[in-house]
């Protein structure tokens, strides 16, 4: 059973993506070591706890988790697929209640703000109160027995600790899509299947060189999907870029890189594998 790190708790969207991409369901195929942070993914992964891990990288409303790219930079654990979830929030209860009988609920407060508008418009009488995670509020509303009290969290939640989901869909935005990485060194994409690419590099400190790259990528038929900057520490308006491109033709992808690596400096690729849309 192969051990796939999360940052969260079990029942998270996170979880929900790792089940998604290794095709198991709640109970079966993978086992998920919850982590606190994204940093301890890889302390997970390097101490033997986990052999590869489910990241968050960007959503559709808040953009781009940009430690993560950092973290995926300095760590060079590959990545290997990715996932994309809606994010679904449910209103979720002991079971036997209905809405009339909560007082009050405890989620994220990323969760209270996707979901405030349902509430002042259809339970304005609960309190939302924030809490540490989605799932967590979850286990500890069904852990404690307490009635009257709900949470905000998803259907998996409900699944794996027993809640019944009193109002489905409660978010505003039903666009809201998280993009996750799997990070599994294990894992071998078949060359003919890998149709996407993460990179990171560097520029020379003079005009247009991002645009001589970008030319370059587009006359080789890369579909640039993603460009992410960070600054250098110590190295004053010089940037790392993370890039996602896309295409169709591997060999014409590995002439790309053969292309622009004379004009590029501290050059990694950070995952080659397979896109999900």
């Amino acid at each position: 059973m192969r051990r796939i790190a999360i940052q969260g708790y079990k029942g998270c969207f996170h979880e929900q993506a790792a089940r998604l991409f290794y095709g198991s369901s709640a109970g079966d195929a993978i086992s998920i070591v919850e982590c606190d942070t994204f940093e301890d993914l890889f302390r997970a992964m390097e101490a033997g706890q986990a052999d590869a891990a489910v990241m968050a990288i960007e959503n559709t409303v808040s953009g781009g988790l940009l430690h993560n790219f950092e973290l995926l930079r300095q760590k060079a654990v590959p990545v290997r697929g990715e996932v994309y979830i809606r994010i679904e929030q449910n209103l979720m209860a002991l079971p036997g209640q209905r809405l009339q009988d909560i007082q009050e609920v405890r989620t994220h407060y990323m969760a209270i703000n996707q979901t405030r508008p349902w509430f002042t418009e259809h339970a304005p009488w609960i309190k939302l109160t924030e809490s540490e995670d989605t799932a967590k509020s979850a286990a500890q509303v069904a852990a404690s027995g307490e009635r009257g009290v709900g949470a905000v969290a998803s259907a998996l939640a409900a699944e794996l600790y027993g809640l019944q989901i009193l109002a489905p869909g409660i978010e505003t935005d039903k666009q809201n899509f998280t993009r996750f990485l799997v990070l599994d060194p294990s894992l071998e994409v078949p060359r003919q299947e890998v149709n996407k690419a993460v990179l990171c590099f560097t520029l020379p400190h003079k005009p247009g060189s991002l645009a001589q790259i970008l030319t370059i990528l587009s006359f080789y038929d890369m579909n640039l999907t993603r460009i992410q900057s960070l600054p250098i520490p110590g190295r004053e308006w010089q940037y790392f870029f993370y890039a996602d491109i896309k295409f169709s033709s591997y060999e014409r992808y590995l002439l790309a890189l053969q292309a622009v690596r004379p004009l590029i400096e501290d050059f990694q690729i950070l995952g080659e594998y397979k896109a999900a849309l």
